[in-house]
C-alpha cells in the first residue's frame, strides 16, 4: 500500500530521497513555512507537495521521514512529538547512537513507533550508490518503502541505535579522515613543505594526494559536519574511547564554514587560508 510521507526537510539529500518515494507511487508532504527559495524550487521539482505548516504534514502523514543537520534533529523531534504524532517516525540524521536512543524516547512518548536510520552515499539519484541502514520495531516496514528504487535499503539486525552507530563508525573515517588531511596539507604549506610532501606520497602513498584535495568538494557542507564530528565524539566517549580526534575535526569544519552557500568548490589555496586562519 502507498503512503503519504512527510519529508523533514528536503535539502539536496532529502529531495533525492522525496523524488524515489514519489516515483515508487507515494504522496510526499513538506513544509514551506520558513524555508529558502533554493528549497522551494528543489521540493517543487522532485513533486512534492507543501503542507504548508508542520501541523498539517503530520496530521497527513503515515509516515514523517526526518534528514536535518544533526544539530537540529533534536528540535525537529521534539515538534513532531508535540504535534502528538502517532505514525512511523525515520530519523535518518548523523547522530551518535546514544542520541539516537534519546530522539526515539522523544517520538516514542507521543505515540509514535520509531525507526533509526543512517544513510551512507551521496543523494540518491540515477548512477548514485547509497544505501538506507535501518532498525526498529518498523524497520521492514520502512524498507518496503523503498522497494526497487535507487536507494537501498537494509534491515539491520539489532535495536535502536544500531543504525547509527553503523553511520557513525562510516562516518568517523570517511569524514574524519578529510579533515585530518585538509589539516596535514595546511601545516605543509605553513611550514613550506606541501611540495615535498606530496612528492614523498606519490611515491610511497600514490592515492594520498588526490584524497587530501577532496575537502575542496565538501568544504560547502562543512557547516552541518561540525555537529555530526561532535556527534561521532560523543559515541567514542560513551564507548570509552578517546574523543579528541573527531572533536579537532569539527573544528577544522568550523574553520571552513564560511563556505556555505559557495557558488562554486573553492580552491584548496583558499581552504588552506582558511583553515590557517585565527579565529
Amino acid at each position: 500500500m502507498k503512503k503519504t510521507i512527510a519529508i523533514l526537510h528536503p535539502g539536496e539529500m532529502g529531495a533525492a530521497i522525496g523524488a524515489g518515494l514519489v516515483a515508487n507511487g507515494n504522496r510526499v508532504l513538506w513544509v514551506g513555512a520558513g524555508r529558502s527559495a533554493a528549497t522551494r524550487r528543489r521540493a517543487e521539482n522532485c513533486g512534492l507537495e507543501d503542507a504548508a505548516t508542520l501541523a498539517q504534514a503530520v496530521r497527513a502523514a503515515d509516515v514523517v521521514f526526518s534528514v536535518c543537520p544533526p544539530h537540529a534533529a533534536m528540535e525537529l523531534a521534539r515538534a513532531v512529538a508535540a504535534c502528538a504524532y502517532g505514525g512511523v517516525y525515520i530519523d535518518a540524521n548523523a547522530v551518535s547512537a546514544e542520541t539516537a536512543r534519546a530522539l526515539g524516547q522523544v517520538v516514542a512518548a507521543a505515540g509514535a513507533s520509531y525507526v533509526d536510520a543512517g544513510i551512507i552515499g551521496p543523494p540518491p539519484v540515477p548512477g548514485a550508490s547509497v544505501r538506507l541502514y535501518l532498525c526498529g520495531g518498523s524497520a521492514a516496514q520502512t524498507a518496503a518503502l523503498f522497494a526497487g528504487g535507487i536507494m537501498q535499503a537494509i534491515v539491520l539486525d539489532g535495536p535502536v541505535g544500531t543504525a547509527s552507530a553503523l553511520k557513525v563508525c562510516y562516518a568517523a573515517w570517511n569524514k574524519g579522515a578529510t579533515a585530518l588531511l585538509a589539516g596535514i596539507r595546511a601545516l605543509a604549506e605553513q611550514e613550506g613543505v606541501d611540495a615535498a610532501l606530496l612528492d614523498e606520497w606519490k611515491i610511497s602513498l600514490p592515492e594520498i594526494p588526490k584524497r587530501s584535495e577532496m575537502v575542496t568538494l565538501s568544504a560547502r557542507k562543512a557547516w552541518r559536519w561540525i555537529a555530526e564530528m561532535e556527534e561521532i565524539a560523543a559515541n567514542f566517549e560513551a564507548a570509552g574511547l578517546p574523543s579528541g580526534f573527531h572533536l579537532a575535526a569539527a573544528d577544522i569544519y568550523r574553520r571552513l564554514e564560511g563556505f556555505k552557500d559557495a557558488g562554486k568548490p573553492p580552491a584548496l589555496a583558499e581552504v588552506k587560508a582558511a583553515l590557517l586562519r585565527k579565529i
